[in-house]
């Protein structure tokens, strides 16, 4: 049996994201699941607190966590091409699943119940809804970044960004944009102040 699941992992430092554009500064999605990871945690605990939510904390993480780990297989496919058309969307998911397969295939049996309820986003939908609004401010905060660097090449990506994200209707992510997210155009020396 293979079990090289772990190795697979491990390479999703060697995937860099936003392919279609000039980056002032490379992302693999290794950091990206990182990010999106903490920010997932912050938005279930703003639902569980704040919202009346009841958003199983842990589990909404490692979904974070292991969001974009079939990409080790796909690659990232830059979202104007994944979203272009439903054909090309439900092809895409297509292959997704197909690499949440093999990746499945190379995890111990014993093992296996455990890691495909990770990729099974369909059984918890306000859950996945967390991780993919946390997934839209991660890519906003590298637009911002970017726009921080002085790279104009993200200015519209980051407006489509923010439009997806309020049109989302999450109150966790919209406390994210209003209570958060200005502190990302600030320096270290103002953000510790």
């Amino acid at each position: 049996m293979n079990k090289s699941f772990f190795a697979l992992v491990s390479r999703m430092k060697y995937i860099s994201r936003w392919g279609l554009m000039r980056n002032s500064r490379t992302e693999n999605i290794a950091e990206h699941s990182l990010e999106v990871a903490i920010i997932t945690h912050l938005l279930c605990e703003l639902r569980n607190r704040r919202f009346g939510g009841n958003i199983d904390v842990s589990r909404a993480v490692l979904a974070a966590v292991y969001h974009d780990v079939p990409e080790i297989i796909t690659g990232d496919l830059p979202t104007p091409v994944k979203y272009y058309d439903p054909g090309i969307k439900s092809a895409y998911k297509r292959v997704e699943e197909a690499a949440v397969e093999k990746l499945l295939s190379t995890v111990p049996d014993d093992l296996r119940e455990d890691y495909a309820e990770v990729f099974d986003s369909e059984s918890d939908p306000e859950t996945a809804r967390l991780v993919k609004a946390a997934d839209k401010l991660s890519a906003l905060i590298k637009c911002i970044e970017e726009r921080r660097s002085g790279n104009t090449d993200f200015a519209e990506a980051e407006r489509q960004t923010l439009e997806a994200i309020k049109k989302m209707r999450l109150p966790e992510a919209d406390a994210f944009i209003e209570e958060f997210l200005p502190s990302y155009n600030l320096t270290l020396d103002e953000q510790t102040r």
